[in-house]
């Protein structure tokens, strides 16, 4: 998935579940639109149907610090290069 790929997804998130339309890349989503954590569970939510993958505890710590659009598509490209090298890992072992 391409970074303007997952942008495209995450913009209709959240015009979709957050009623938030054109959101700035680097505009403090918790200053301007009051997302809260209960916002932010519902995209993490939203993260893993996006990977089809759920997150381990440890990947949604680190989203803990997220506060723009920009970080939130540094996060899923991190998360979905992961996933790939993980995937990648396993299939090169099968014989």
């Amino acid at each position: 998935m391409t970074r303007d790929e997952i942008k495209l997804e995450i913009i209709k998130v959240f015009k979709d579940q957050f009623e938030i339309e054109n959101p700035g890349l680097d505009e403090d989503l918790r200053e301007i639109y009051e997302f809260d954590s209960i916002d932010a569970i519902e995209l993490l939510r939203e993260i893993e149907v996006l990977l089809r993958s759920e997150l381990t505890r440890a990947e949604k710590k680190k989203a803990m610090d997220i506060r723009t659009i920009n970080q939130i598509l540094d996060y899923v490209e991190w998360l979905s290069l992961r996933r790939a090298k993980t995937k990648g890992s396993v299939n090169s072992r099968k014989p």
